[in-house]
């Protein structure tokens, strides 16, 4: 596993990204689409809740992730096959338990948790349905949310199964420390760290590598592997990889 850490959201993205294309390999998805695969990257975000929390680099800035952390937080009437609100607001889909439908709110119960014990390492929500997602074509990415109360301040960490490090990762880190802020303010203490984990980092190079070169700057910044810049060829370092 390999650890960044970072002051801000926006540089440990930027990191991360320069981490897979730099240290990935190249490897089809089951579902035939070309990425960079990385070994688990964890990152450490110092102060989660600090400008820049969106890296310049990313075609998703302020507006947009405002949408997706409210989304995550109050919920949309999209329709999707899964939501990470649904996921953490109301837990159970097709369960039923003493002959009624199962309604979890694990947010709500770790509120509840820190208040009663605020030592507890049992602060946890996870998103994973046995049910619904062994059937499912877009199953979650994110697995589990855990919150610790430590030196008076509230602590994140998550674990995704996979994790679209270019065009997805910078939005869920946003979203999710927005969550963070909203258990931390239900318990009336500031935020403390966010550690995001992601336990298959990657990069859908050929799809998304419009968004690359932003990121790269000509090579200046970040110097891919071999098939990343050839498959670009958007700068002088396309012929010398």
């Amino acid at each position: 596993m390999r650890i960044i850490r970072a002051p801000t959201l926006a540089r440990a993205h930027e990191l991360a990204v320069r981490t897979v294309l730099e240290k990935g390999w190249v490897l089809e998805t089951e579902n035939d689409e070309a990425t960079i695969e990385c070994e688990e990257l964890a990152l450490d975000v110092e102060s989660p809740g600090s400008e820049p929390m969106a890296s310049p680099a990313s075609r998703f800035q302020k507006r947009f992730l405002d949408a997706y952390a409210e989304n995550l937080l109050s919920g949309s009437d999209a329709k999707f096959e899964y939501d990470y609100h649904r996921r953490l607001f109301d837990w159970g889909e097709r369960l039923s338990a003493r002959g009624e439908d199962v309604h979890v709110d694990q947010i709500a119960y770790i509120v509840r948790k820190l208040i009663s014990a605020a030592n507890s390492r049992r602060a946890v929500a996870v998103t994973w349905n046995p049910v619904v997602d062994e059937n499912l074509d877009d199953c979650p990415c994110l697995q589990l949310v855990q919150c610790l109360l430590r030196d008076g301040k509230l602590q994140m960490k998550v674990v995704f199964r996979s994790n679209d490090i270019l065009s997805a990762a910078g939005s869920n880190m946003y979203a999710l420390v927005h969550l963070q802020k909203a258990i931390a303010d239900e318990l009336g203490v500031p935020c403390g760290r966010y550690t995001h984990i992601a336990l298959v980092p990657h990069v859908y190079f050929r799809r998304d590598m419009n968004d690359i070169p932003a990121f790269c700057r000509s090579g200046t910044e970040i110097q891919p592997v071999a098939e990343v810049c050839r498959a670009c060829g958007k700068c002088s370092r396309a012929s010398k990889v």
